[in-house]
């Protein structure tokens, strides 16, 4: 619910705040008072784009800011609130309440912050979108559209409509899935047999040399050590020499091993034990010699004999560098490559036998398609007859006794080039994203006369009427809290223009209401009256606010909009007359 407004430098409106309650708040004033910059504001606030030409003269930015809480709507849409604000990491204020602000620059540049949060004017819309809910008279154009007339045979039919609905989406995406590719194997059938020949032709020049993970490093590292072979095999013998003793020429002295046990075998033939003490640690130096001296005779086994043992290396390194010039850079991704090689490959089948299965699968999923349309179709005609019925019956007491709205669902046909075609009793229609039917909702403004559709039989004053008529049905299943109409009334006056208060006093009921009108007998249904005062400096310049009406100001502001009569006793007691008819009317004392 909408509980507070505050708007700085937004067209005549200089400084206003404003205050809205449960139940009808209604807006009235003077023309060119500034009433539709509240109704713009709001727009702000639900993410519209930003127009610097609102911008009140003279001032630097436009701000709006708007308070809302969420504890009187239901708990889909409280849920949708918590996600938008948890997303956006905004805060509520102690109270519960969630602020929202829009500042539009006079260079045209915009601002967004919700719950103290810089956000995108789209994260406004997300917010907004289950709280508030705002008609203007670009909406009622709106209502011609067939898109839109959908969207409300679809909100009316929700628990029967949404389950079809969503079950349809499900299958119609995997039968166009299964569809686009049955067409581009057929359609690229040549193409992708050469791309399969290029690929068996990679793979087999791949297996033919048959690298090993980490193939490439290990035989960098034996190519250094065979081309340094006879430098480590020279190293590797005289260390062996020097601590074992040279083995094929004795008389060149002994090595460290036979000299370190002479040493050992001298002092423990000695009486002093302080010398003896020192043979425990010469055993140990003889051990590690003799460690050392193993594994230097180890090392010198395993070097390569074999002259052509660096020959062949280099042959195994210049094959695998044939394989990374063309696949990747080194053996590990021309593997990775392989892989992905052979899985595209395998979805490369072009046979007969494979087009032949995918296209018995798409048949399948196609009648999967049909069955589901053929349920949502029935469910929207069923719900047409009685969305026309109950529209048709809140026409009656809006002096449109005998205009009847008639809602037709029908079979969308498909075009030339159409993207999703579908064949139904043996007529081929479009399968949409909402399913194959198209809506038209056909009005006939009075008995006997012909039924057309809404854009070329509703004047601008029947058009605010069945959209009225329209909320009043969809109510129940509307998820916004709070409802704006900006002279859903225009065109409309008499017994007419009662009625539309009278309906705009039961949608109150349930919803925040709020109406910027000018008719008097469609104000005296408030519960609330807010009024938008224009001044002038004196310099031309003019400024107007918004204020809350006592019961006497009513009074003269409803005398006021009764053709400026708020300066006679005849006005003010026809204003006394209307606000005690619509008090009666609300609390069920007269029909």
């Amino acid at each position: 619910m909408l509980t507070e407004i505050r708007i700085d430098g937004l067209g005549v409106i200089s400084t206003a705040t404003a205050q809205f309650h449960e139940g009808l708040t209604v807006l009235t004033g003077e023309t060119g008072a500034g009433k539709t910059m509240v109704v713009t504001s709001l727009h702000l606030l639900s993410g519209a784009r930003a127009d610097a030409g609102r911008v009140r003269l003279g001032a630097a930015r436009a701000v709006v800011e708007g308070r809302f809480t969420v504890d009187d709507v239901n708990a889909a849409a409280r849920a949708d609130v918590a996600q938008v604000l948890e997303a956006a990491a905004a805060e509520q204020d102690d109270d519960g309440s969630i602020i929202a602000i829009r500042t539009v620059g006079s260079d045209g540049r915009s601002r967004a912050h919700l719950g103290g949060r810089g956000v995108p004017a789209s994260v406004l819309a997300d917010f907004t979108a289950p709280l508030l809910t705002v008609h203007g008279q670009n909406d009622q154009l709106r209502l011609q559209r067939p898109d839109q007339q959908l969207s409300a045979l679809d909100q009316f039919a929700a628990d029967t409509v949404g389950p079809l609905l969503r079950k349809y989406g499900v299958q119609r995406r995997s039968w166009l899935d299964a569809r686009t590719e049955l067409l581009e194997r057929t359609a690229r059938s040549r193409e992708l047999a050469q791309e399969a020949d290029r690929l068996q032709h990679s793979l087999s020049e791949i297996d033919a040399i048959a690298p090993e993970p980490g193939e490439d490093v290990r035989i960098v590292d034996e190519v250094r050590r065979l081309s340094d072979l006879d430098s480590l095999r020279e190293a590797a013998a005289t260390a062996h020499d020097a601590l074992a003793g040279p083995v094929d020429s004795p008389e060149e002295g002994s090595g460290a091993l036979e000299l370190l046990g002479t040493a050992r075998a001298r002092i423990d033939s000695a009486d002093d034990p302080a010398l003896t003490a020192l043979g425990p640690r010469l055993g140990e130096a003889i051990a590690v010699v003799v460690d050392l001296t193993t594994e230097l005779s180890g090392y010198l086994s395993d070097l390569p004999s074999d002259p052509g043992a660096l020959d062949s290396l280099l042959t195994r390194q210049a094959e695998l560098k044939s394989l990374t010039r063309k696949y990747a850079p080194d053996i590990d991704g021309v593997i990775a490559w392989a892989d992905d090689a052979r899985n595209r490959l395998g979805s490369l089948d072009v046979s007969e036998e494979t087009l032949a299965a995918l296209a018995a699968e798409v048949d399948i999923a196609a009648e999967r398609v049909r069955e589901a349309a053929r349920k949502l179709s029935a469910a929207r005609k069923k719900a047409a007859g009685k969305l026309a019925s109950a529209v048709s019956a809140e026409l009656g007491g809006l002096a449109m006794g005998k205009a009847r709205l008639e809602v037709e669902v029908r079979p969308m046909p498909a075009g030339p080039q159409d993207s999703a075609p579908l064949n139904i009793d043996g007529k081929d229609v479009h399968a949409g994203s909402s399913g194959i039917d198209e809506v038209e909702f056909r009005l006939s403004a009075h008995s006997g006369a012909q039924s057309l559709p809404l854009s070329k039989s509703a004047s601008g004053g029947e058009l605010s009427r069945v959209m009225l008529a329209l909320e009043v049905v969809l109510a129940s299943s509307d998820h916004g809290a709070t409802m704006v109409f900006d002279e859903v009334d225009a065109g409309v006056g008499g017994r007419a223009a009662v009625e539309i208060g009278r309906r705009l006093a039961r949608l109150a009921r349930t919803h925040q209401v709020i109406v910027v009108t000018h008719l008097p007998q469609v104000a005296a249904f408030a519960d609330t009256h807010l009024v938008v005062d224009k001044s002038d400096d004196g310099k031309g310049k003019v400024n107007s606010g918004v204020r809350a009406l006592t019961k006497d100001e009513r009074v003269i502001e409803l005398a006021r909009m009764l053709a400026g009569l708020d300066d006679t006793e005849t006005g003010r007691a026809h204003a006394e007359e209307l606000l005690d008819t619509a008090r009666a009317e609300k609390s069920g004392a007269t029909v």
